[in-house]
């Protein structure tokens, strides 16, 4: 698995090396835009909308807009600065509380916890005091320039750390249109309802469910593999600006450049056709 952060974790004075590896994956299909015409794969290039040049990155800077039109820009190094002295923190946890406290709706993302060298003993200690306990506990974590709340417990003999969102960041439900006020709601409606739910009620058993739209999206695609109604992005190239900033553009540019002064070589003979 792919380490996507790495440091420690302590509660009181135990301290533990770990390596956070994601939990989840996005498997929706991507599908790419491809130009009409020639079946080209189409590409995006950062513009100014003020002079509709196309962007160097070192030519671009970081700001907030406090109001419209109105920025406050922030330095690279400034940036860094903060990044670094969160960074620079171990992941302390802060609080123990019950897992049935937090609601579903504050519920980020999940990260599998593996102790780093040296760490297994004290990987252990914690994840045993969870278990025993029946508490998760709450510590902040700095994953990609962002302060996160998280929360640590235990998941089939690992400890798992998921991300949650602060409260400021959940948006009050007093913002949500249309909720209908409290009325009085028909016995019988009532009681059929319940008889549903009931009827309806089961173990939960993650398997049992599937992504049904990918599956059937997968079988077109290869039924169209088979059919062969399939394109080819053509080899034509058209001529590159000079202002290229992409480097992949500026490698390739380099290189079609250097075809061109290069002697064209003879062409094989066609090999004759068999009956």
């Amino acid at each position: 698995m792919h380490t996507v952060w790495k440091g420690s974790i302590s509660f009181g004075l135990v301290n533990i090396p770990i390596k956070l590896h994601a939990a989840t994956e996005n498997k929706d299909i991507k599908l790419r835009q491809l130009h009409k015409e020639c079946h080209t794969p189409i590409s995006y290039a950062k513009v100014c909308e003020g002079c509709k040049q196309e962007v160097k990155n070192e030519d671009i800077v970081k700001a907030y807009e406090y109001s419209k039109n109105k920025f406050v820009i922030l330095d690279v190094e400034e940036l860094e600065k903060l990044k670094k002295e969160n960074e620079d923190k171990a992941v302390e946890i802060i609080d123990f509380v019950k897992l049935e406290e937090i609601d579903p709706i504050y519920f980020e993302r999940s990260y599998f916890m593996a102790p780093d060298s040296g760490g297994s003993k004290a990987y252990s200690l914690l994840r045993e005091a969870l278990q025993e306990s029946g508490k998760i506990g709450v510590a902040k974590i700095m994953i990609r320039s962002k302060e996160q709340l998280a929360i640590v417990r235990v998941y089939k003999e690992t400890l798992i750390m998921e991300t949650i969102h602060f409260p400021d960041e959940v948006r009050s439900t007093a913002d949500v249109p249309n909720i209908p006020s409290e009325q009085t709601v028909v016995k019988k409606e009532l009681d059929t309802a319940l008889m549903l739910v009931d009827q309806l009620t089961t173990a939960f058993d993650p398997e049992k469910y599937t992504d049904e739209y990918r599956t059937d999206l997968m079988e077109l695609i290869e039924e169209k593999k088979a059919g062969n109604h399939v394109v080819t992005t053509s080899e034509k190239q058209t001529e590159l600006p000079s202002n290229v900033t992409d480097l992949m553009s500026a490698l390739q540019a380099s290189l079609d450049k250097t075809k061109q002064k290069k002697p064209t070589t003879r062409k094989r003979a066609p090999k004759a056709k068999t009956s």
